[in-house]
């Protein structure tokens, strides 16, 4: 009988010796997750909660302004249409982005912050990103305009780049490559509208 109790109670013993071991080792991997997580957290939350939040914008801004604007010019040559159209999409692309990203998460789960907070550098650097290509057409004459507002756009690719290579650490070359296709992509869909509006 004692030698049957024994063999009954081996599994038990094991089981729990088990059970402790798995409830140490996630105490353990809390405990360096608490301790590591100081360290880390002022550069993510920078990254996280500014950078980002203003890159996306940016990128957005400066990007998806694009089409409405140089189809307008392309189409009507008149450099004042050109400008209240990217006027108007610049403001309204900053809206639009600025609930998006203050809506799309509270924060509290993925830590990136304040929504209002967060919301409202994405709306601003989305504005900032279409407004700067739309000033150029303030100019009345429509090749100087345009070749300005091309000049323009340039300028933005290359900071965005630079943005990217130095918060993000991707390569120059590789971010200005990726960020130039999708402005090239964007203009060359605009121009063509333009033309055969035009």
């Amino acid at each position: 009988m004692t030698h049957l109790r024994v063999k009954r109670e081996q599994p038990l013993v094991v089981e729990t010796l088990a059970r402790r071991f798995a409830n140490l080792s996630q105490e353990m991997s809390a405990a360096e997750l608490t301790a590591d997580s100081p360290a880390r957290s002022s550069a993510e939350s920078f990254l996280l909660q500014r950078v980002q939040p203003a890159m996306t914008g940016l990128i957005d801004g400066s990007l998806s302004t694009l089409a409405p604007i140089f189809a307008v010019a392309l189409a009507t040559h008149r450099p004042h249409y050109a400008f209240f159209a990217g006027l108007a999409t610049a403001i309204g692309a900053g809206v639009s982005m600025t609930f998006s990203e203050g809506l799309s998460d509270t924060g509290e789960l993925t830590g990136r912050g304040n929504p209002f907070v967060r919301g409202g550098i994405t709306g601003a650097g989305t504005f900032l990103g279409g407004i700067l290509h739309t000033l150029p057409f303030l100019i009345s004459t429509y090749d100087a305009a345009l070749i300005f507002a091309v000049v323009v756009v340039a300028f933005e690719l290359v900071a965005l780049a630079a943005i990217r290579w130095r918060f993000f650490k991707t390569p120059f070359l590789q971010s200005f490559a990726s960020i130039a296709l999708g402005g090239v992509i964007i203009v060359a869909v605009s121009a063509a509208l333009g033309g055969a509006a035009g």
